[in-house]
């Protein structure tokens, strides 16, 4: 059979590429089917690529941290067919004759004991300086003192130069006390606050070993801090950049009077947190709103390719979550037209809480077709958001305020107490014009203004 060509898988619709993170096979290694061969990432997720087929890695074309083209070939796999060649002569096995064959033993798997081995001896502690490598990964066993460690755990572990001894030291959020990814990168940041090395340090320890990477230096005279940017926010810095390059952005604003949504959710919250086990947030009804209003402008749910435009059924919502490291991801509830006011409450606080742990799945991070973004959460009251490739708007959410406003009643207008907030939004000019940008977002605040202060739950 011919060889297998395995190419950087597509892990969304806007990502055009991703970064080779580490080879857990190297060439001549059997591989089955599923089993994972690399890791990657991109500038919203890190992922493990499993095997789609079985065989022997023949060949790998691109080398650790190496910035890969989606559907570029970065591996070649023999498969079992060809890989079986007779040993020691290099030529194919002679044909099976026509008698019964025993069965094939199961391939062995890796058992992991309740009883872990104690860990060997582990060197003694070297100074710490970010960026630099003291320990191998294969220094690392994948479970030690009865706790499992996954290759990015062990890889992250060792770029950074933590033992054995130190790596199970550190408290892990995950299933079974494990350590996950924002774990150990937490404590990474404690640990380079923690122990910050002089520049002179830096500079000795740079001079040993030439090859590492210095990422926090400061100016000659000490008043500046030199820090660079990690892998994930160099790409969302591109990815941010590559947006305003790519689409004429115009933002839209409207001033909401959400006084009824905000009793409502004050006067049913704890009975809702009692009969659904969850927390109802301000975000689900936002999302309810944009999805009513997308279905009367379906023209906002669409993207741009060439001179054509793209109109998606499938109405996708992206909301934008902060990370512990405080960069930014957007995980997407897919058919979100699909769910009542219950159903999106669970998706939203779901995805939040996985997107926090860094467990989401690269599925779901990818095909949105609009987003939102709460920046009241931080207290601000609007903002100018940037648009999510490829697609044409996005929405910002601001801050809910307590001020004197207008009210009409039967006996005449009113000074009374009110609750505001700000819409704004961004879209992309090429597609979207005023008239449609603000008449969308216009539809947004009426269906918030209208909200049903009697709903029931």
């Amino acid at each position: 059979m011919a060889d297998f060509n395995l190419i950087m898988p597509k892990m969304g619709e806007s990502i055009m590429e991703a970064t080779i993170l580490r080879w857990l096979k190297k060439p001549g290694d059997m591989i089955a089917l599923d089993e994972t061969i690399l890791e990657i990432a991109t500038d919203k997720v890190d992922s493990e690529i499993p095997s789609p087929v079985a065989g022997r890695l023949e060949k790998i074309l691109f080398e650790e941290n190496a910035v890969v083209p989606v559907g570029q070939t970065i591996a070649v796999i023999a498969t079992e067919a060809k890989a079986g060649v007779a040993a020691g002569n290099g030529k194919p096995a002679p044909p099976a004759q026509n008698k019964p064959t025993p069965p094939t033993p199961p391939t062995p798997q890796v058992q992991v004991s309740q009883t872990t081995p104690s860990p060997p001896p582990q060197p003694a502690a070297v100074p710490y300086v970010p960026g630099t490598v003291s320990v191998t990964p294969q220094a690392i066993p994948a479970v030690s003192s009865g706790r499992f460690y996954s290759p990015l755990v062990r890889n992250i572990a060792a770029s950074e130069g933590i033992g054995q001894s130190e790596l199970d030291q550190i408290p892990g959020s995950g299933q079974d006390g494990r350590v996950t990814k924002s774990d150990i990168l937490s404590y990474v940041q404690q640990r380079t606050t923690h122990q910050a090395p002089s520049v002179a340090a830096v500079t000795q320890k740079t001079e040993a070993a030439p090859a590492a990477t210095v990422i926090s230096a400061a100016s000659s005279d000490g008043a500046i801090e030199i820090i660079e940017m990690d892998r994930m926010r160099k790409m969302i810095a591109e990815h941010m950049v590559r947006s305003k390059h790519t689409s004429p952005h115009v933002t839209s604003f409207v001033e909401v009077d959400v006084t009824d949504m905000v009793l409502w959710r004050e006067s049913v919250k704890d009975t809702f947190q009692k009969k659904y086990g969850e927390k109802i947030t301000f975000t689900p009804i936002f999302i309810e709103a944009i999805v009513k209003a997308i279905r009367d402008y379906p023209m906002i749910n669409i993207s741009v390719d060439g001179n054509n435009i793209l109109l998606k059924k499938n109405i996708n919502i992206g909301m934008a979550a902060a990370l512990p490291s405080g960069n930014l991801i957007v995980p997407v509830i897919h058919n979100a037209d699909g769910y009542n006011l219950i159903g999106l409450t669970k998706k939203v606080n779901d995805l939040a809480l996985r997107a926090r742990s860094n467990k989401l799945k690269p599925e779901e991070i990818q095909d949105g077709t609009f987003t939102l973004t709460n920046v009241g959460t931080f207290g601000n009251v609007m903002g100018t958001p940037i648009i999510n490739q490829p697609q044409v708007a996005i929405m910002a959410a601001g801050a809910i305020r307590k001020k004197p406003g207008v009210v009409e009643t039967p006996y005449g207008d009113l000074i009374a107490i009110r609750h505001y907030m700000f819409l704004s939004m961004s879209y992309d000019h090429r597609v979207v014009d005023g008239s449609l940008g603000g008449s969308f977002i216009r539809k947004v605040a009426d269906y918030l203004e209208a909200f049903d202060a009697r709903r029931e739950i």
